[in-house]
C-alpha cells in the first residue's frame, strides 16, 4: 500500500479514515484504491470543501464510486466524514476557513452557486439519514404538552429560534424568543416555570449564556430541548430532557442555521398536525386580525 495513506496527520477523524483505508485497501477495486488515494492526500482543511463530484474528479472516477468507496470504509457518505473532520475546528481557524471557502468557489457565479447547492443538499441528506425519530417525536409530545414554549439561540442562531417562536403563535400555541443576553438574561429566565418548556439552540459549542438558560429550567422543573452538534449532545444528555442532532458546518459555504431552521420547521409542523383544530382556529383567527388592520 502507498506511504502516503500511513501518513501522520493530527485530525483524529484523518487518522481514522487512513486506518480504515489500510484495513479495507486488499479487498478494493482499482477505482476505489484511486479514491482512497485522493482523501489520504487531502488536507482535513480542504477536504471540507470538497463534494463527492470533486473527488470523483480528483481521482479520476466518478461521484458514485466516491460514495461507495466511503460506504465501504463504513461511513454513510461524504457528509458524515465532513461532520467528523470538522469536530476540532475552533474560531481559531476563522481567517484559514475564509481563505479556503475563497479560493474554492472562486469568483464564477455559477461556480459559487453549484457548491452552495450541493453542500445544501448534503448537509439535509445527513441530517435525515442520522435524525433520531424517538428524540424527535418526544420533543413534538414535550411541545404539545407545555404550558408556554421559550426559544432560545445565540449568534446567527436567534434567527431560528425566533422563526419558531413566530411559527408556534400562529398555531395558536404560547410561545416567546428570549432575545436578551448577558445581565438582562436573568429577567427573561425568571418567567420560565414548572410545565414549560424551553428549546435551546446551540449547534456548535455552548457559551455560558446558553448553559444557564439550561440550568434555570432545570431548577423549575421545565422540559429542555437541545437542537446541537452531536458532541454537544453528548456531553449534555443527562442535563436536557431530548436532544436532537443538528448537523453543522464550519465552511460557510451554506449558513450555520440551514438544518436548524429545517428542524424547526419539522417541529412545528408536527405541533400543527397533532391538534387540527386549534391549527385552524388560530388561522381563522389571525387572518381576521390582518383583516381588521387592512392586509
Amino acid at each position: 500500500m502507498i506511504d502516503d495513506v500511513t501518513g501522520v496527520t493530527k485530525n483524529a477523524a484523518i487518522v481514522e479514515l487512513r486506518s480504515r483505508i489500510r484495513e479495507h485497501w486488499d479487498a478494493f477495486t482499482p477505482a476505489a484504491r484511486s479514491v482512497c488515494r485522493s482523501l489520504s492526500e487531502i488536507s482535513p482543511e480542504r477536504l471540507l470543501y470538497l463534494s463527492a463530484q470533486d473527488l470523483g474528479v480528483e481521482s479520476k472516477t466518478s461521484n458514485a464510486t466516491v460514495i461507495r468507496t466511503l460506504q465501504l470504509l463504513g461511513y454513510a457518505g461524504l457528509a458524515e466524514l465532513k461532520d467528523m473532520v470538522a469536530a476540532p475546528f475552533t474560531q481559531a481557524h476563522r481567517e484559514e476557513r475564509l481563505r479556503n471557502r475563497m479560493e474554492m468557489t472562486g469568483g464564477d457565479p455559477k461556480h459559487v452557486w453549484d457548491r452552495v447547492i450541493r453542500e445544501a443538499i448534503e448537509r439535509i441528506e445527513f441530517l435525515d439519514e442520522h435524525l433520531a425519530m424517538d428524540s424527535y417525536k418526544e420533543a413534538v409530545r414535550l411541545m404539545l404538552e407545555a404550558r408556554e414554549i421559550t426559544t432560545y439561540g445565540f449568534g446567527a442562531n436567534y434567527v431560528a429560534a425566533e422563526h419558531l417562536t413566530l411559527k408556534l403563535r400562529r398555531l395558536g400555541r404560547r410561545s416567546r424568543c428570549i432575545q436578551t443576553a448577558g445581565f438582562r438574561l436573568a429577567d427573561d429566565l425568571l418567567a420560565i416555570e414548572r410545565g414549560d418548556v424551553v428549546i435551546v439552540i446551540a449547534p456548535g459549542r455552548l457559551i455560558i449564556d446558553a448553559q444557564t438558560v439550561i440550568d434555570r429550567a432545570r431548577a423549575v422543573g421545565a422540559g429542555i430541548i437541545l437542537l446541537s452538534e452531536q458532541l454537544v449532545a453528548e456531553k449534555l444528555a443527562d442535563d436536557v430532557t431530548v436532544a436532537i442532532h443538528v448537523p453543522n458546518t464550519v465552511t460557510g459555504i451554506t449558513p450555520e442555521v440551514l438544518t436548524t431552521i429545517v428542524v424547526t420547521d419539522a417541529l412545528a409542523q408536527a405541533v400543527a398536525a397533532a391538534d387540527t383544530e386549534q391549527t385552524l382556529e388560530s388561522a381563522h383567527t389571525l387572518e381576521t386580525i390582518r383583516q381588521q388592520l387592512g392586509f
